[in-house]
This record gives C-alpha cells, sequence and structure tokens, in this order.
C-alpha cells in the first residue's frame, strides 16, 4: 500500500467520523446558527470561540459539503441552503445563548455575517436570530419562575407567623404583668 492511498483512506475515515460527530450533535441540540466568517481572523476566530464557550456555546468551522450529510435526516434540515461559501456553524441545548452570543460578536465585529438558524423544525433568517437573542436566556427565566412562586409562599408565611408573633407578645406581657403584682 503506497503512502498516498493511506493518507486517503485516513481523510475519509476522518470525514466519516466528522459527520457522524456533527450528525450526534445535531440530535442533541435544540439550535442552529450559521455564519459566514469571510475575512475573520485567527485572533477574531478564538476570541469568537472563547466568548461562545463562556456562553456554553460550540462552534465549528465546517466545511459545507460534509455539514450538508450531517444535516440529511435531521430536524435541521432547513438550513440546507444557507451552507454556501465559508460559513460556520453555532449550537447550543439553550436558544437563547446561542442566538445571543452570535449577535454580540456579530455587532462587534462586521467580518461575521449571520445567515439564520434554526430553532428545532423552525428555520430563522438573521432578523429572526436578533430578535431571539433579545429574549432572557433559560436561566434568566428559571430564576424569575422561581421567584414567583417563591414570593406567595414568603407572604404566606409572613402571614401565617404575624399572629404567632403577636400572640407570643402578648403572653409575654401578661407574663410580666403577673410578676410586677406578685413582687
Amino acid at each position: 500500500m503506497n503512502r498516498r492511498k493511506l493518507e486517503t483512506d485516513v481523510d475519509r475515515i476522518e470525514k466519516r467520523e466528522f459527520v457522524a460527530e456533527l450528525s450526534a450533535v445535531f440530535a442533541e441540540t435544540s439550535m442552529v446558527v450559521v455564519t459566514r466568517n469571510a475575512g475573520l481572523t485567527v485572533a477574531d476566530v478564538t476570541d469568537l470561540r472563547r466568548k461562545m464557550r463562556a456562553a456554553g456555546v460550540s462552534f465549528k468551522v465546517a466545511k459545507n459539503r460534509l455539514a450538508l450529510l450531517a444535516l440529511n435526516g435531521t430536524r435541521f434540515d432547513g438550513l440546507a441552503p444557507m451552507l454556501t461559501g465559508p460559513t460556520a456553524i453555532a449550537w447550543s441545548k439553550d436558544p437563547v445563548a446561542v442566538a445571543k452570543a452570535a449577535v454580540d460578536f456579530a455587532k462587534t465585529n462586521d467580518k461575521l455575517v449571520l445567515v439564520g438558524g434554526a430553532l428545532g423544525n423552525q428555520v430563522l433568517d438573521a432578523s429572526g436570530l436578533k430578535a431571539l437573542a433579545e429574549l432572557p436566556s433559560l436561566d434568566s427565566l428559571r430564576a424569575k419562575l422561581l421567584g414567583l412562586l417563591n414570593a406567595p409562599a414568603t407572604k404566606v408565611a409572613g402571614v401565617v407567623q404575624a399572629p404567632a408573633a403577636q400572640l407570643a407578645r402578648v403572653f409575654a406581657a401578661y407574663a410580666d404583668s403577673k410578676k410586677g403584682e406578685a413582687a
């Protein structure tokens, strides 16, 4: 077996593994964003990856042909027309986090262009991504919901405790008055 054939076989295996890995990602995630990244420097991409990672978002530059193979048969197959030219994809289980991270970086660097994305079967254009990015994050919504659920409970506890505290003060005053009479 010559060296060139071995390298070709290894490339094919790597490509198959990449497609399988990306297919697994599409099966597990809820949101995928497609960006066009022509003209980004290595420093820009490194900064983008760092910001995405901090937001819990994965970002990958992928060959369109391989990404199309991975999309085939998934709920994100509506993204296929967006995969032309130098593209990259970002994904996260939190749909707002991925949209927010991509939109925020695009605001500061005009070389990153938002092409669109998909939230499950729903395909979004760039304006849809921007609208999604303005929503509060999933963690923020959960915190607000817990706050709303907790507020009535603390009020009920305060109301229930108030008569008991008043009774305790009355008993204490009565006990003090009895001590004063005995002395």
